[in-house]
């Protein structure tokens, strides 16, 4: 499986799901897309702290992913993480120690550390063993505490530092086009499933990334 560890020099996907979606329609939605786009990971984020929410999401979004060969992690609960065979967390507030989360998941997991838009905390993740640290948002985003991540601090991350970055929060063509000589992955989730054609809304931004 590919995951955000794993970064190829063009950028790939990484799908981020929307913070709700009814358990009996969204499946099929996602894997329509995996079936069409190649993406290195998917990212269960729900806004829901209900643990039987979760974990029946985690189970039918864990089967589809999977079948696909493509990992899946869960935002912050790492004892999710394990319980339901996911590949492992993202952490989304950069106070959350990444080493705690790699000892109590294993060598093999993937641990992913949200950042913002500080360069300091980024340092500090890939440090403590982030396989990934991911900025943000880079656009008009309620992702974070609304700095938005500049173009310079993907350049100077790429030139300086071998951890592979996300970019995600408030993705345009503009700014995929902009960023991908400098991201690893594109962490795309809103940007198009708010959408009527979640796929085709994806295609678009897959143009811009190529072009």
């Amino acid at each position: 499986m590919d995951s955000p560890a794993d970064a190829p020099e063009t950028p790939q996907i990484y799908l981020t799901t929307p913070p709700s979606f009814e358990l009996g329609r969204f499946p099929d939605q996602l894997a329509r897309v995996l079936d069409s786009v190649e993406i290195a990971c998917v990212r269960l984020e729900l806004a829901s702290r209900d643990e039987d929410t979760l974990s029946r999401a985690g189970d039918a979004l864990r089967a589809v992913a999977h079948a696909r060969d493509v990992a899946i992690v869960i935002a912050d609960h790492q004892i999710l993480a394990e319980r339901l065979g996911l590949d492992g967390v993202h952490l989304s507030d950069a106070a959350r120690p990444v080493r705690a989360a790699r000892k109590a998941l294993g060598t093999d997991a993937i641990v992913g550390s949200f950042c913002a838009a500080s360069r300091h905390d980024g340092l500090t993740a890939a440090e403590a063993g982030a396989d990934y640290v991911s900025f943000g948002p880079v656009g008009t985003s309620g992702l974070g505490d609304g700095n938005q991540a500049q173009k310079e601090l993907f350049e100077w991350w790429s030139q300086m530092i071998e951890v592979p970055i996300v970019a995600e929060g408030g993705l345009t063509p503009e700014l995929v086009r902009n960023l991908s000589p400098y991201t690893d992955f594109f962490g795309i989730g809103d940007e198009i499933w708010r959408e009527e054609d979640p796929l085709m809304s994806l295609r678009n931004l897959l143009v811009a990334m190529e072009g």
